[in-house]
């Protein structure tokens, strides 16, 4: 029994979640919904604790691999893997989606079983489009992503939620449909070359360009659509809309995972399918990167929205993962920077998520975000208090938090392949620290100046239950930063040098490499 869970412990963790999203279809009672789906995502947690612990980080290869043919006269597979670059993502994923759930438990309204079943089913895609090793597979959870997401947004939604989510499709779908056309380009480019079809991303690195041209056209499509995603300015508009209309839960997800799509999209598509395309374009996007540090971090620190402030730092933030992502030197990916950004992409899912719940709490108490209503409750709300500053420190990277790691790497490794960029993003750093700290200090400190303010009560014991995990974390990242690092490190490094010319290694029996992985681990 164990053997057969590991052989197909992909799938299990894929498709888990939306099989318990099928078993709450028969259940009528909120209570029953909320107890299954929570003990669903917990199980699913404990299939990728399955995937962390035997995950061999000495090896370079893709791991846990089941490929299967789809649709063989169009070359078309079920083709998953695991490897340090989304290892970690698919954790992060799998952590965060029961913590949405607890949260929920609070809730009275009849509409939260529906809700419940679109956060299952958004686990779902974004776990297939993590693992997906296949071009069309990837797409298909990449645009699956997109209709829980969008009913959340559209039915749970605040008073301008229509606008928000009309403006969240066109961004994403317009930019998917480039990519979607460049694809089937890249497919048939393939087949040109090799007289076979596939959407194997094995096969479609080995893709030779002869025209720089077309590489750049194509490069140029997938780019697109991961920068809507990131979102990487100017194209991150769409961003403060969503996160202010979206309830908590889903301004939780968006942050913490579905942004890291576009980011995990650079590293895993665009730039190995398109090695000189990217070179030659990552000075343009850098600055693009730079710009956006700065002018997300600025815009923030005027925001009188709570919620619109931590959207517009998602922006800047997200800047230095672009930055660490396409650092090159000499021909090749600095391997510093790449890995802090890896690394920065899980602690901004950490520390903004555990910001918007924050955010909610008080939110669920006053129905206002906005700082002038605040002021003073860590007077009576010490815990909220205490909550709140790990992840603001967290969130401006102070040494001893996650944040500090990953920031620390992305400059030091921009800095190696190019100083102007990193010395400019750094002052991002210190813009982080004020307006993070104005924030803190506007919402906990000083008189209470609000009389509704003076009865609010504390962390209940749910929200207690959902948030402590995410501060913990916070600070364990900061502090033991090698324990995460070393599952990363030889994926990133081998991405970093062989760009050019990438293969994903696969063995050719990986269920009795894993099997003997297993026995020597006893």
């Amino acid at each position: 029994m164990f053997q057969l869970i590991h052989q197909y412990i992909l799938s299990l963790l894929i498709f888990s979640p939306l099989v318990f999203c099928g078993l709450s279809l028969a259940l009528k009672d909120l209570k029953a919904i909320r107890v299954l789906a929570v003990l669903g995502s917990f199980v699913t947690f404990l299939f990728s604790c399955h995937l962390w612990y035997y995950f061999d980080e000495s090896l370079t290869g893709i791991q846990f691999v089941q490929h299967y043919q789809w649709i063989s006269s169009f070359g078309i597979s079920y083709f998953v893997g695991v490897d340090g670059i989304n290892l970690l993502l698919v954790m992060l994923t799998t952590f965060l989606t029961p913590l949405v759930l607890i949260s929920l438990f609070e809730k009275k309204e009849e509409s939260t079983k529906n809700l419940i079943r679109l956060l299952l089913s958004l686990e779902c895609g974004m776990l297939g489009a993590l693992l997906a090793l296949d071009l069309v597979f990837f797409y298909v959870f990449w645009e699956a992503m997109l209709i829980p997401m969008y009913f959340m947004i559209g039915l749970w939604g605040g008073k301008n939620r229509i606008y928000a989510t009309t403006k969240f499709i066109i961004y994403t779908v317009f930019g998917s449909l480039f990519m979607l056309v460049a694809a089937l380009l890249l497919y048939l480019q393939h087949y040109e070359q090799f007289g076979v079809y596939s959407s194997s991303l094995l096969d479609l690195y080995r893709v030779n360009f002869q025209n720089i041209n077309t590489e750049l056209l194509l490069f140029s499509a997938f780019a697109l659509a991961f920068a809507i995603k990131v979102p990487i300015w100017p194209f991150h508009t769409w961003l403060p809309h969503a996160h202010t209309e979206a309830p908590t839960v889903g301004s939780v997800i968006l942050a913490g995972v579905l942004l890291k799509m576009g980011t995990y999209g650079f590293v895993r598509f665009a730039i190995p399918l398109f090695p000189n395309a990217v070179e030659l374009a990552a000075p343009f996007i850098l600055g693009l990167g730079v710009f956006g540090i700065i002018y997300g971090a600025l815009v923030a620190w005027v925001q009188p929205d709570a919620k619109k402030m931590i959207a517009y730092s998602s922006v800047s933030h997200l800047g230095y993962v672009v930055i660490g992502c396409l650092s090159f030197q000499n021909s090749s990916l600095n391997e510093e920077a790449l890995l802090g950004a890896q690394y920065l992409m899980i602690n901004h899912g950490i520390s903004t998520g555990a910001l918007f719940f924050l955010i909610g709490v008080i939110y669920e108490r006053r129905h206002t975000r906005l700082f002038s209503e605040f002021g003073g409750l860590a007077k009576n709300m010490p815990w909220f208090a205490v909550m709140l500053i790990v992840a603001t420190l967290g969130s401006v990277g102070l040494p001893g938090t996650g944040g500090f790691v990953g920031e620390f790497l992305v400059l030091l490794g921009s800095f190696q392949a190019k100083p102007i960029i990193a010395i400019v993003a750094a002052l991002g750093v210190l813009l982080g620290a004020l307006y993070m700290l104005t924030f803190c200090k506007s919402i906990l400190f000083g008189p209470i100046t609000k009389e509704e303010n003076r009865s609010l009560k504390d962390l209940s014991f749910v929200e207690f239950l959902y948030i402590t995990p995410l501060s913990l974390l916070v600070v364990f990242m900061g502090v033991c930063p090698e324990f995460f690092l070393k599952k990363m490190r030889t994926s990133v490094h081998h991405l970093s040098k062989t760009y050019h010319h990438y293969e994903l290694l696969v063995p050719d029996q990986p269920f009795v490499s894993a099997v003997n992985k297993i026995e020597k681990r006893g």
